[in-house]
């Protein structure tokens, strides 16, 4: 029998210890073994859980506890669990976690330090679809050219209805908070830093790129409004809060990697563009297999506790394999690109004078950055009377050319308040 600890006894660890009681049987027949949840920690011993399992609020009694042969890790945060995950893997204890903010910030150490000892993490990113594993095994045969998710539910439902119905930022923003999906303060949803913790770990295993959230570009969809829905409907696009890992060939730096979440227009047709509410979905490029799309739950109770669960049964089959998914390093030395290096085409958005002569000048600083337009409309602005929005699509430029165009065009004494970008990609 193989004996289980849960640090943090919340939804998620509610859920493993039910399914390992209501599909033991199932779970014995596939592992090997039966699988038993003896024990947990929660921060509240005075809360009625329901559960048949040993409570504490000390963590080490999970972590120390010689009779425990799997810990658990569902605490969130990231250094107070480092130290117990560290403890854990000194005592010689395999570990599955589902916390992304934790490998965000230290997966590399934890991998030097488990060594051969199991430590696995399906659950950390797109919550009950197997990414992790369809990365570290089924496309280890690849070279991954790209990634693409959608890997935030919440910004993902907001999104869907913005685009569906209509439905303004404040007001969805609102009801997906009374629906439980998003926080009290949403910001590491809408700010779009959820996303990029499950972003650097499946670009750590694609790549063997070692950067942390303070390293990548990071927005949300904060600043997003139903002028910018219709103009994407309108070109054929749908606007998805994306977390983009690919490999791109700089002029400066050679091969390379860019790792970027934002607010993105992506071709309607496309597959990821039909993933709505709050499903997630992650399509991965690979240079034998094309193009595949993991689609699912990206959380909830059960369905993270599904990918906890799938975790401690390759444990106990032995089938777990290197941390990120390489016995040896990466030798064709693939280098995270600066943020200004980014290359894309970009949506633009802003209030001008309803005046002759303030196209000419916006286009002719356009031109002064060498930024070719593509497409433009005219909308009225329906706040102001004497002022219109411009709306342009650029031709493919670099990052740091926008953003110095997007300076100069707020100087500009015709342009009132924040110039709104939206990166595009084809």
């Amino acid at each position: 029998m193989v004996k289980i600890g849960i640090l943090g006894v919340g939804t998620v660890g509610a859920s493993v210890v039910k399914i390992l009681e209501q599909n033991a049987d199932i779970i014995e027949a596939r592992a090997g073994q039966k699988i038993v949840v003896t024990s947990g920690v929660v921060k509240n011993l005075a809360k009625e859980r329901g559960l048949d399992i040993k409570l504490s609020d000390n963590p080490l009694d999970i972590v120390d506890d010689p009779e425990i042969d799997i810990v658990v890790e569902l605490m969130g945060g990231v250094e107070e669990p480092y130290m117990l995950v560290k403890r854990a893997l000194k005592n010689g204890k395999a570990v599955v976690t589902a916390n992304k903010a934790l490998l965000a910030y230290h997966r590399y150490e934890l991998q030097e330090l488990a060594g051969d000892i199991p430590l696995m993490y399906e659950a950390s990113t797109a919550g009950g679809i197997p990414i992790i594993g369809a990365l570290r095994n089924g496309l280890s045969a690849n070279h991954i050219e790209s990634i693409q998710g959608i890997m935030n539910g919440t910004c993902n439902y907001m999104l869907t209805k913005m685009i569906n119905e209509g439905a303004q930022y404040d007001a969805i923003l609102k009801e997906a908070q009374t629906l439980g999906y998003a926080e009290a303060d949403p910001t590491f949803d809408v700010g779009g830093f959820d996303a990029s913790h499950k972003l650097l770990i499946l670009a750590s295993i694609a790549f063997g790129i070692d950067a942390k959230p303070e390293d990548i570009l990071i927005e949300g969809i904060q600043n997003i409004n139903q002028t910018d829905v219709a103009f994407a409907k309108d070109f054929g696009y749908a606007i998805k809060l994306l977390g983009i890992a690919k490999k791109v060939h700089n002029k400066t730096y050679g091969e390379g990697v860019e790792l970027r979440v934002h607010a993105t227009m992506i071709p309607q047709e496309s597959m990821i563009a039909k993933v709505d509410g709050v499903m997630n979905a992650v399509a991965v490029v690979g240079d034998r297999v094309g193009e595949t799309l993991y689609y699912g739950a990206g959380a909830g109770g059960d369905a993270t506790a599904s990918a906890v669960i799938s975790d401690i049964i390759d444990i106990v089959r032995g089938n777990q394999g290197p941390m990120l998914g390489y016995k040896k390093g990466l030798e064709f030395g693939l280098k995270l690109l600066p943020k200004e290096e980014i290359c894309s085409h970009y949506y633009l958005r802003m209030s001008v004078d309803d005046k002759k002569g303030v196209l000419a000048t916006v286009t002719q600083l356009f031109s002064e950055h060498d930024i070719s337009i593509e497409a433009m409309m005219q909308n009225p602005d329906n706040d102001h009377d004497e002022r219109v929005e411009l709306l342009f699509i650029t031709h493919e430029c670099q990052e740091k050319m926008i953003q110095e165009a997007i300076q100069a065009l707020e100087r500009l004494e015709v342009i009132y308040g924040s110039v709104a970008m939206i990166r595009i990609e084809q």
